[in-house]
């Protein structure tokens, strides 16, 4: 299967919650919106240091991952990341890939949102049609 691209936002999670409590104001919510890599290979969210830099994601515990070459590596994992595709957004931690070229939007992201890696038109497509199953506030 070839690769495509998605337009994804990400969001400092941490920051939207200090926001709704009044901790700081909703313009200081730190987000970026990239243009990420659909890869089903890969398990989950990966960033890289620039991207954590950006978001100002703190670092919250680490994970053994296995490389496409069968290398097995131990990568930081980050607070809570949102993420936006469309209509469609969750949160979970991302695993930081400190050189990596791209962010990777990979399974696990790709289930919280509902959606699949369409190989024939290169594009996600909702599982259930356009409605998301689950929705945060």
């Amino acid at each position: 299967m070839s690769t495509f691209n998605e337009i994804i936002t990400l969001t400092n999670a941490g920051d939207i919650a200090k926001a709704r409590d009044g901790f700081i104001p909703q313009a200081k919510v730190r987000s970026i919106t990239v243009d990420a890599c659909v890869d089903t290979a890969a398990w989950t969210l990966v960033i890289n240091e620039e991207t954590r830099r950006k978001l100002g994601l703190e670092l919250e515990g680490t994970v053994f991952s296995t490389l496409a070459d069968g290398t097995v590596k131990e990568y930081a994992m980050t607070e809570a990341v949102k993420f936006r595709w469309k209509d469609r957004e969750h949160a979970m931690p991302a695993c930081l890939v400190p050189t990596a070229d791209d962010v990777l939007f990979g399974a696990l992201p790709m289930e919280a949102l509902d959606v699949y890696a369409d190989p024939v038109d290169e594009c996600l497509k909702g599982r259930h049609g356009d409605k998301q199953v689950y929705r945060l506030k």
